[in-house]
């Protein structure tokens, strides 16, 4: 098991996708860190189309960790998608996942989106437990979902509606007055 690394929080930069220079540092660290393979197509959909929900994070110029997202509709709802997720092992449990992602759910909730969902391996203790801490749910098991052979869960983010004030009739006002005068 590698060494946790010695690093002050002030030390991690956080930045959004700025453009191709960005491309293959996020390329390597997804292909290291997780299990499914991706093709420079795949890479180039999501930062092309939704460049603002993609971010990295630095340690002295060291890309660290970043978060691969899109938003679109789906079934009639607009949902934010985690796509990709990591941080390398030496750099993990001090927040900057969790940073990471609240960072692009924050450009979720102001572009509209109702939900956001994502898929995590069953076996993936950490991940699961990052995004039970920010309120995700198990919406769903989905069984030998990934090329590796291993089940996932779709995790699903709800949320809340906006309430909007009702205002209310002249006539509802009038019956409120009357009973509070017959009570009062």
């Amino acid at each position: 098991m590698e060494d946790k690394e010695e690093f002050d929080e002030a030390e991690i930069e956080y930045t959004s996708y700025a453009g191709e220079h960005h491309l293959p540092l996020i390329m390597s660290l997804v292909d290291q860190e997780l299990s499914e393979p991706y093709s420079i197509f795949t890479y180039r959909y999501f930062v092309y189309l939704w460049p603002q929900l993609c971010f990295l994070a630095f340690h002295k110029g060291r890309c660290v960790g970043t978060v691969v997202c899109k938003m679109g509709e789906h079934r009639q709802t607009y949902r934010g998608y985690i796509a990709m997720l990591v941080v390398i092992k030496p750099f993990r449990g001090r927040g900057l996942a969790t940073e990471l992602v609240t960072r692009s759910i924050k450009v979720m909730m102001e572009s509209g989106c109702e939900e956001v969902t994502l898929e995590a391996e069953v076996s993936n203790k950490g991940a699961l437990a990052l995004y039970g801490r920010l309120g995700f749910i198990r919406a769903k098991r989905l069984y030998h979902y990934y090329l590796n052979g291993m089940d996932a869960f779709r995790l699903k983010l709800l949320f809340p509606k906006p309430r909007v004030p009702q205002i209310a009739s002249q006539d509802q006002t009038q019956q409120a007055q009357e009973q509070e005068n017959f009570t009062g």
